[in-house]
C-alpha cells in the first residue's frame, strides 16, 4: 500500500490517497482499477480502504481510496465541508490521476462507493464516461437524506438556519460544526438514540472498531444549502448507461440505504447490466466490516467488477 498526495490543473489544494495493489504487482503491466469512495463522514483508512480496497486488490485490481476534499488529510478549507458537486468531482479528479499512472489500464477503470460515498459514485457515473463499472455498497443519496431525517423534515428551515449561520460567520463569528453523532454508544443510549443506523454508526465510528483519526463524523452546517438541492439520482434513467450494481441490506434503517438502493437499480434502465445484491439479514453498517456480509456482498461484486473490467 502506498501514500500518496496529487493535485491536477482544476484543483487548489491536494487529495491524499491510498493505493493498494494487486498481490503480484509487476510495473511492466498493465491493470484495471478501483476509485474506492468512502462514506459520509468517513476516511480512507476507514471501510474504503480497510475493508473493500483490501478485498479487490487480492482480486487484481489497483484500488484509489483516496480522503474526500476538505475532509481527512485532503486539502481544502474551511475544513469538514460536505459538498456534493465536489464530492462527484472529486471522482474526477481521482481518475485524471489514475490515467497518468504507468500500470493502470485507462479503458478498466470502475467505482466502488460505500455508503454517501455509493450515492456520489452512481451518480458520477452518470456523466463521467471513463468509468466502465459502478458498485454502490448500501448506497445513500445523501441530498434526500438532508432534505427528509437530517433536517427534520423541514429542509427550508434548514436551510434559513444556515444562512443565519454563514451570514454570521462572515461578521467573524465561530464556525458551527455539527458533530453528527453521539460520542459514544453508552452516550446514544443514555440519549435515547437507539434506532438501528444512528446505534451501529455509533458504534462504528466511535469504537475501535472502525475509529480512525480522520473520520471525524463532523460537518460544517453553514457550508450545507448545496447537499439539499441535490439529487444523486437525477436522470438516472437517461444516463446510467455503464454496468451498476448495488449491495444493500435486508433491515433497513434511517438512513436510507435499503430505499436508495431499490430507486437507484429501479431506475438503471438504461444500464448495460444492472445488478441488484439484497442481503437479506443484514445491515447498512454491517456490510461496512462484518465478515459474513462482505463476504456475500464480494462474492457477487468481484465477478461483476472482472467481467465488465476483464481483471
Amino acid at each position: 500500500m502506498q501514500s500518496i498526495k496529487f493535485r491536477n490543473r482544476d484543483m487548489a489544494w491536494d487529495i491524499a490517497a491510498l493505493i493498494l495493489l494487486p498481490l503480484d504487482f509487476d510495473e511492466a503491466k498493465k491493470y484495471p482499477a478501483l476509485v474506492s469512495v468512502h462514506p459520509f463522514g468517513s476516511c480512507k483508512e476507514q471501510t474504503s480502504s480497510k475493508v473493500y480496497g483490501a478485498a479487490l486488490a487480492k482480486e487484481g485490481f489497483v484500488v484509489i481510496a483516496y480522503d474526500a476534499s476538505y475532509q481527512g488529510a485532503s486539502g481544502g478549507e474551511p475544513r469538514w465541508v460536505e459538498d456534493p458537486t465536489q464530492r462527484v468531482e472529486d471522482i474526477s479528479h481521482v481518475i485524471d490521476y489514475a490515467v497518468t499512472l504507468p500500470y493502470v489500464d485507462a479503458d478498466r477503470i470502475g467505482v466502488v462507493g460505500i455508503c454517501g460515498g455509493g450515492g456520489y459514485a452512481l451518480n458520477a457515473t452518470l456523466t463521467e464516461k471513463r468509468i466502465k463499472a459502478v458498485v454502490g455498497v448500501t448506497p445513500v443519496n445523501i441530498g434526500r437524506l438532508f432534505r427528509e431525517g437530517f433536517s427534520g423534515y423541514n429542509p427550508i428551515g434548514a436551510l434559513e438556519a444556515m444562512a443565519a449561520q454563514r451570514t454570521k460567520e462572515a461578521r467573524g463569528n465561530e464556525l458551527q460544526v455539527n458533530e453528527l453523532l453521539p460520542a459514544s454508544p453508552e452516550a446514544a443510549k443514555d440519549a435515547g438514540l437507539v434506532e438501528r443506523d444512528v446505534w451501529e454508526a455509533t458504534d462504528y465510528y466511535k469504537t475501535p472498531r472502525g475509529q480512525q483519526p480522520g473520520g471525524w463524523t463532523r460537518m460544517l452546517f453553514s457550508h450545507a444549502q448545496n447537499t439539499l438541492a441535490w439529487d444523486a439520482l437525477a436522470f438516472t434513467e437517461m444516463l446510467m448507461t455503464q454496468p451498476m450494481m448495488v449491495v444493500i441490506g435486508g433491515k433497513p434503517g434511517a438512513f436510507g440505504a435499503y430505499r436508495d438502493g431499490m430507486e437507484a437499480y429501479g431506475r438503471s434502465t438504461a444500464s448495460k447490466d444492472r445488478q441488484l445484491v439484497l442481503l437479506d439479514d443484514w445491515s447498512h453498517y454491517d456490510i461496512y466490516d462484518r465478515p459474513e456480509p462482505v463476504a456475500l456482498a464480494l462474492d457477487r461484486m468481484v465477478p461483476f467488477l472482472k467481467r465488465h473490467l476483464a481483471a
